[in-house]
């Protein structure tokens, strides 16, 4: 099973940026399409974006569209999510995910996940 890392979460201002990243130590990521979700306290997990295995596919929530930029780096087995104009109502635990044998987007059945890492937004 894919085993996923993220990594970057953190406290910002609003109107900050963070940058969280999605690895996978014994497993080669480029074969894969690459989910983002997140879950905020009391609410239900959400999809927040999404890249196809070769990276020419994206897409967005629109709650987060013109403000978040997925992206992926197969040469670094990594995909980064880049959050600029962050709002309080981002804070939430944010995963990446994965969906055996699917390469393009959405991840329709995730079946690895990553444990997670807190993004919080709070002046």
């Amino acid at each position: 099973q894919l085993q996923l890392v993220e990594s970057g979460g953190g406290l910002v201002q609003p109107g900050g940026s963070l940058r969280l990243s999605c690895a996978a130590s014994e497993f080669t990521l480029k074969y894969y399409a690459i989910g983002w979700f997140r879950q905020a306290p009391g609410k239900e997990r959400e999809g927040v974006s999404c890249i196809s295995s070769s990276g020419g596919t994206t897409n967005y929530a629109d709650s987060v569209k013109g403000r978040f930029t997925i992206s992926r780096d197969n040469g670094k087995n990594a995909v980064y999510l880049q959050m600029n104009s962050l709002k309080p109502e981002d804070t939430a635990v944010y995963y990446c995910a994965a969906e055996s044998r699917r390469i393009s987007c959405p991840i329709r059945i995730v079946t690895s996940w990553g444990r997670g890492t807190q993004v919080t937004v709070s002046s």
